[in-house]
């Protein structure tokens, strides 16, 4: 089988910094990872470098079989991302929003509206249809990106950060629409975060440090690896008191 995200020696450099130091991993369908990490760990540069925004000094990314540099517009189709700073246009309505996202991505006007409508019910926002942007709450413009980002049906969804400035309830109905979507239609998720109570909700957890897999696994065995009694206190130990250490496979 395909993975979804794959990485070969994934390396970048920032004048003297390295930002990812050969990272190397696969993630196979249907996977819910979260990649948790501390700010500076090399999270965002990993997502820009996936994203095509950043392009790697050495190794090699590829999104659902197809490489990112050396086929950018196949890695890109089956990608759908959500990102940290809210990138829809406020005066837009919801819809008008979704809209111009599905058109970019050559969908037709019939299959457009099916999914939108599908989307926007499954999160609740279907009232929200007709109104600008800018008159929703933090958590449903999240709702409102969640559903632009699988509008094309993406193999693969980014979430970098994206729960940042969203209220516990707002984060819980986000966290459950992605297990939803991942059971529905077996999309592979990599979430991006610094919170450890959204990571051992994640099938698998990738612990980022100074551009270093740390460690890898479920949130259980990355846990016992990271040798404290919960995740929390092991994440807080690792990434706090060492630079750099051997990688554990669990």
């Amino acid at each position: 089988m395909t993975a979804s995200i794959e990485l070969q020696a994934l390396t970048k450099r920032y004048g003297a910094r390295t930002a990812l130091d050969g990272l190397t991993l696969q993630i196979a369908p249907r996977c819910f990872a979260a990649l948790l990490g501390p700010n500076g760990a090399g999270k965002s540069t990993l997502f820009q470098i996936l994203t095509g925004l950043f392009a790697a000094d050495g190794g090699e990314a590829l999104i659902a079989g197809h490489s990112i540099r050396k086929q950018p517009v196949a890695a890109l189709a089956a990608l759908g991302v959500v990102f940290q700073q809210m990138s829809l246009d406020l005066d837009l309505s919801v819809e008008r929003n979704l809209r111009f996202h599905a058109a970019l991505h050559g969908l037709p006007r019939a299959v457009t509206s099916e999914r939108i409508d599908q989307g926007c019910t499954a999160l609740g926002i279907a009232k929200d249809l007709k109104r600008a942007v800018r008159e929703l709450s933090g958590g449903n413009r999240r709702k409102v990106e969640l559903v632009r980002a699988l509008l094309h049906r993406p193999a693969v969804l980014l979430m970098d950060e994206a729960s940042v400035g969203l209220d516990p309830a707002s984060r819980r109905d986000l966290l459950a629409a992605l297990r939803a979507d991942v059971a529905a239609r077996g999309t592979t998720v990599l979430w991006a975060t610094h919170l450890v109570e959204e990571a051992v909700q994640a099938d698998r957890v990738l612990v980022l440090h100074h551009g270093k897999l740390i460690a890898d696994g479920t949130p259980d065995d990355v846990t016992r690896a990271l040798g404290e009694p919960t995740l929390e206190a092991g994440f807080i130990q690792r990434t706090t008191t060492t630079k750099h250490k051997e990688t554990v496979d669990s």
